[in-house]
Order: structure tokens, then C-alpha cells, then sequence
């Protein structure tokens, strides 16, 4: 996607400056056309990718839009389009709250194009690090159908019931993740800095250790020698299975791998059929069209199975077929998912059956989180107990014989 600065007019005589985001020349300019703009001149903008530009640093990953920032503000546009503020008024009040770099420059651009006469819903798929195809096609449906304020509700409740629930899967790993981080970094410690001193001892008295402690000196000789060598090793092991992951065949053995993990794979599917089932079903509510909805939730639930699964639920629907006769043929849709599915298509109410499902998976993902919090913890203290309990004993023991051999 490339950048265009254009120099136009209304067809009342009124200048207009701006920029837009379009694959070529042809496609801006035709943009610009369908906004019943006159236009003096269009020009590629050349983009500056140095860390340093326009005046100020430029690292993209500190300026990027988090998730967080896209809930409140679409809470924010809720409440104000709620109250019947104006969509140019709500916008230029969002552009003075909106506190991230990326954040402001993203609703003064689609400040600008909605006073250039664009839609919101166009003006918006021009920042899709900003707003998704799920976020567009939502707001585009409320302008269609004039409602608006309801559309921006169900954006507000939905992002923040999947913010809640990858915070809470994201928050349940950290605790683990730290406490395992502090334990590599001890060991590590103790190995190339403690170790080394205690082998002096060992060698000076001629004491003869037991095998374990042999274990331990050996890891830190190897460690002190070829540490560099390991740490380069597993920089450049991370990097390739990154790059792997890029790919398509890599993307499906990962997301393949992340169903089949024991006891963290049977949380991963409930979080899926969570997002699929709350993100369709919100669709459906906003009148997005059932095939159009279905392409929409396959491009946002995270995982190269349950896309395909969805995606040939789309072709089959085309078909003819009914939704849960198409997601019956994947193996990943539980039985349970596939019958609600048809009692709401046979009863009409599909969207009302979509959202207790997705209800039902993120109670169940809740009470499964809680539940291996509480299993960690102790496994964790009893693994860290063993591990550092074994470590010092293979140094004190040696060092008694010896205090008592004197």
C-alpha cells in the first residue's frame, strides 16, 4: 500500500490537501473520484524508513496501536455517539484524547477524510494497522443499515470481551514464565561464576566427588568454554524457526502443534471456538451478511486450522449446504458447537445461539486458566525445590566429606 499527497477541490470550488493510501496512482485517483473531488494533482509520497525522520525518532514498534487503545477508543465512540454527538464532533474530541503517536496520527487522517466527504467506514480501512477487516465491515454495516451508535456498542462490548480474554491467557503465563526465567538465570549464575571457585577447592585436595557433582562440574566447564557458542546457537535457532513461522507450511505445523500440546492445546480450542463463535455471532447481530461474516471471522481467529475450516464452510455454504453441515466435516468443531449451530439456524436464531456458545467456551477457559494457576504454582515450587535442592547438594556434600576428613 503506497501513499499519494493530493491537491483537489469540491465541486463547490473549496481547496482540498490530504494524503491517501491506495496499491497505485490509479486506484488514488479513483478514490479520490468517488469523494466527488476535482483533482489539481496527485503524487507518490516518498516514505522515510530511517529511525530518524520528519524531526523525530521513528521506531515502529513503540508507536504501534495496542489492542487496548482500539477497545477504549471504540468504547469512547460508543459513548458519544450514544449521547448524539456528531461523527466530525466525536472524532476531533477522540483527536485531543487519543494519548499514542500512532493513535493520533491514525483519527486525524480519518478526521480529515470524513470532512473530505468520505465515509467513516472508508475512512478507516485507509489505517488497517489501526482498524481490522472485522473492525471495517462492522462499522460499515451501521452506516448502511443507520445504526451506528448500535454497531459501535457491539464493537465495544466485543473487543472487550477478547481483550479480557487474551489478557487473562496472556496474565496466567506470566507468573510461570518469570518464575522459570529467574531459575535459568540462577543456575546459569551459579554454574559459570560459584562452581568454578568450589572446583579449586576439589582439585587442591585431591577429594574424590561423587558422580552427580561430576555432572555439575562438567556443565560448568562446558558452559564457561562454549557459552557464547549456546547462546549464539539458540539466537540463531529462534530466528529461523521465526522465519519458518512466516510461512504457510510453518504457520500450520505451529498451529497445529499449539492444538496438540497436552493440556495447554484443550485451552488453545476454547479460546478459538470462543473468538469464532463471539466473533460471528456479533457479525450476524450487526446485519453483515452470513457469507461475508464467515470470511471476515476466518481472517481474525488466529489459528490456519479453524481459517480453513471456516473457509470451506464458506464454499460449502455457497453450495448451498447449511453452516453446521459444513463445519461438521472439520474434526477440530466439537459435536456440541456443530448442534447448537443448526438448533439456531432451524429456530432463526443464529446470532443469539453464536453468542451463547462463545459465553459458554470463555466461562470455560476462565475456570481452565484458574484452575492451572492453581496446578502451576505448586508444581513449580516443588520442580524449583528439586532442581536447587539437587545443585546445592552436589556442592555441600563434597564439602562436608572434606570438612570431615580433616
Amino acid at each position: 500500500m503506497a501513499t499519494f499527497q493530493y491537491n483537489a477541490k469540491t465541486r463547490e470550488g473549496e481547496e482540498r490537501k490530504g494524503t491517501v493510501d491506495a496499491p497505485s496512482l490509479e486506484a488514488a485517483i479513483d478514490a479520490l473520484q468517488r469523494n466527488n473531488l476535482i483533482i489539481l494533482g496527485v503524487d507518490p509520497v516518498q516514505e522515510k524508513t530511517s529511525f530518524f525522520s520528519g524531526g523525530k525518532f521513528n521506531f515502529g514498534f513503540f508507536n504501534r496501536v495496542s489492542q487496548k487503545d482500539v477497545v477504549i477508543l471504540s468504547r469512547q465512540l460508543s459513548t458519544l455517539f450514544e449521547a448524539k454527538v456528531p461523527v466530525v464532533q466525536a472524532l476531533k474530541t477522540l483527536v485531543t484524547e487519543s494519548s499514542g503517536v500512532a493513535l493520533k496520527e491514525a483519527m486525524v487522517g480519518v478526521l480529515d477524510d470524513v470532512n473530505g466527504g468520505s465515509s467513516l467506514s472508508a475512512a478507516m480501512a485507509k489505517h488497517p494497522a489501526v482498524f481490522s477487516a472485522f473492525y471495517i465491515n462492522m462499522v460499515r454495516s451501521g452506516e448502511e443499515s443507520g445504526k451506528l451508535q448500535e454497531v459501535f456498542t457491539y464493537l465495544a462490548d466485543y473487543l472487550e470481551r477478547s481483550y479480557a480474554l487474551t489478557s487473562r491467557a496472556r496474565n496466567a503465563m506470566i507468573y510461570p514464565a518469570f518464575v522459570f526465567s529467574s531459575f535459568i538465570g540462577v543456575v546459569v549464575v551459579m554454574l559459570v561464576v560459584v562452581i568454578p571457585k568450589l572446583t579449586s577447592i576439589f582439585e587442591e585436595t585431591g577429594q574424590t566427588v561423587p558422580l552427580y557433582t561430576q555432572v555439575v562440574i562438567s556443565a560448568s566447564n562446558f558452559l564457561r568454554v562454549w557459552g557464547w557458542l549456546v547462546l549464539l546457537l539458540l539466537f540463531v535457532v529462534a530466528y529461523f524457526l521465526w522465519r519458518y513461522s512466516r510461512t504457510q507450511e510453518g504457520k500450520r505445523i505451529f498451529h497445529t502443534l499449539q492444538l496438540q500440546i497436552p493440556i495447554f492445546g484443550n485451552l488453545y480450542r476454547k479460546i478459538y471456538l470462543a473468538r469464532m463463535t463471539d466473533n460471528l455471532g456479533t457479525l450476524i447481530t450487526s446485519g453483515i451478511p452470513i457469507l461475508r461474516a464467515l470470511q471476515i471471522t476466518s481472517d481474525v481467529v488466529g489459528n490456519m486450522l479453524y481459517q480453513e475450516a471456516i473457509l470451506n464452510a464458506v464454499t460449502s455454504v455457497k453450495d448451498g449446504n447449511t453452516i453446521a453441515n459444513a463445519l461438521e466435516e472439520s474434526k477440530e468443531m466439537p459435536a456440541l458447537v456443530v448442534q447448537m449451530i443448526r438448533i439456531g439456524e432451524e429456530a432463526g436464531r443464529l446470532d443469539f445461539i453464536l453468542r451463547s456458545i462463545a459465553r459458554f467456551y470463555q466461562r470455560d477457559v476462565d475456570n481452565l486458566l484458574e484452575n492451572m494457576v492453581s496446578l502451576i504454582e505448586p508444581a513449580l515450587i516443588i520442580f524449583l525445590g528439586i532442581a536447587v535442592g539437587g545443585l546445592v547438594a552436589s556442592v555441600l556434600v563434597p564439602l562436608y566429606n572434606i570438612s570431615s576428613a580433616f
